[in-house]
């Protein structure tokens, strides 16, 4: 009886001492420190996946690839958007009317394809190549983008641009908000048919580069949430389109010959201008490989026939060089984090991904290394909430980053406070 006694009072003594230093410190820190000394800095680590070899340092190196004529020139993985080839991809180059993907795809976006399009004096007055539209005719504006990307039509242009834009240069902004949207660094739009013009407000050319013009057709083709649409304009071999009053009417033959000359051609858009050379944007696919190409400064004339001879090389090499790889580390454990002022000592790491998605096939060479770095921290203060990100796992190939997972808490930990120290030295008193 005189022990449980003892026990009681010293435990009430505590608590009464612990509430009295708790009013001038902060008492989780100094109940933890009294436990275990714990240093409260916190230290991030990088792990690497064990037996996987780290990509070597290869920034700057050129990739192997087919010999070109194109001056720039990129071939592109379209479901990632990694790079595979790159010839002068990041120099900037005019582009022609290649341009009209964007515009295209823009008006595709933001219009009504039944809408009637008023022709301006302005568009009727571009030059060649033309419909040849007269000002005051009316047009459904899906037949000026048949027009547009079949035939390569620079008045169906501007036409569509003031439609949407209110004007081409109201357009060109539009234009250069998604490339900015997409993920293009380098590139300004000035027009919406591709012909040589410079921006008004700082004397920038209507340029782009190989690598942002690959990126732009990948977003036409795959990402878009209207890729469907744009496929269809841009497979179709002829189509017959009229005005308003049914009096007029023009047949449209599709210019892209890559269709007809190779069964891997999903889309694509020439260009050429004197400035530009010829040009040419592209997207491929074969099975479950799928690829984007672009081509600038690929010849002047006589040399029309020079991007197909690169259009077969580069295609060629994707198709016969990259195939898919598993690359994702399944059922990845971590070592638990240390959790400092908490009421547990430490909570478990997770990638908290499922069986079916613990999954990461990406386009390669087999000569091609991959390297995953885990990032997180080696401890935390409390409170961390279970389902809380704290940290990554990274997917490269080579120095490029293909795909990234956060790290996640898989339990929480509430911070410790003037109650739970109290609880917790009752406790050992009274064991």
């Amino acid at each position: 009886m005189r022990d449980k006694i003892r026990k009681i009072t010293a435990a009430v003594i505590l608590g009464l001492l612990l509430v009295t230093v708790g009013a001038e410190t902060d008492t989780a820190v100094f109940c933890l420190a009294a436990e275990n000394g714990s240093d409260t800095a916190e230290q991030a680590e990088t792990v690497t996946k064990a037996g996987l070899e780290p990509a070597p340092d290869t920034e700057g190196e050129k990739i192997a690839g087919p010999k070109l004529c194109a001056q720039s020139a990129v071939l592109m993985d379209a479901s990632t958007g990694r790079i595979l080839y790159g010839k002068e991809e990041t120099i900037k180059r005019p582009m022609a009317s290649t341009t009209k993907i964007m515009t295209c795809i823009l008006a595709l976006e933001q219009g009504n394809p039944e809408d009637m399009v008023e022709i301006s004096s302005y568009a009727a007055s571009m030059p060649d190549v033309q419909l040849n539209i007269r000002a005051g005719e009316k047009y459904r504006l899906q037949d000026l983008l048949y027009s547009l990307m079949l035939e390569s039509h620079n008045d169906s242009a501007v036409a569509v641009a003031e439609h949407i834009g209110g004007t081409v240069e109201g357009f060109a902004e539009m234009m250069n908000q998604k490339a900015r949207d997409i993920g293009c660094t380098d590139t300004c739009f000035v027009t919406p048919n591709g012909l040589d013009g410079t921006r008004k407000a700082d004397g920038e050319p209507h340029s782009t580069t190989a690598a942002d013009l690959a990126r732009i057709m990948r977003y036409c083709v795959e990402q878009s949430p209207k890729s469907r649409e744009f496929l269809e304009i841009t497979r179709t071999a002829s189509r017959t389109i009229t005005d308003e009053s049914g009096k007029r009417s023009f047949y449209l033959g599709n210019h892209n010959a890559l269709l007809s000359m190779m069964p891997e051609a999903l889309s694509g858009k020439t260009g050429f201008t004197g400035n530009a050379g010829y040009c040419y944007v592209a997207a491929l696919k074969k099975d479950d490989k799928e690829f984007t190409v672009a081509l600038l400064g690929c010849g002047w004339p006589p040399h029309k026939t020079y991007k197909w001879e690169d259009m077969r090389k580069i295609a060629g090499f994707a198709f016969d060089s990259y195939d898919y790889y598993e690359i994702f580390e399944k059922n990845k454990t971590f070592p638990s984090l240390k959790i400092i002022d908490g009421k547990k000592d430490e909570v478990p790491l997770s990638l908290c991904l499922g069986e079916q998605d613990q999954t990461l096939k990406v386009l390669m060479r087999e000569d091609e290394t991959t390297d995953i770095r885990y990032e997180y921290p080696k401890e935390l203060k409390a409170p961390v909430k279970a389902g809380t990100p704290v940290g990554s796992a990274s997917y490269y190939v080579g120095n490029e980053l293909v795909a990234s997972y956060p790290i996640y808490a898989s339990d929480t930990a509430e911070k410790i406070d003037l109650k739970w120290c109290i609880e917790k030295c009752i406790g050992k008193i009274t064991l």
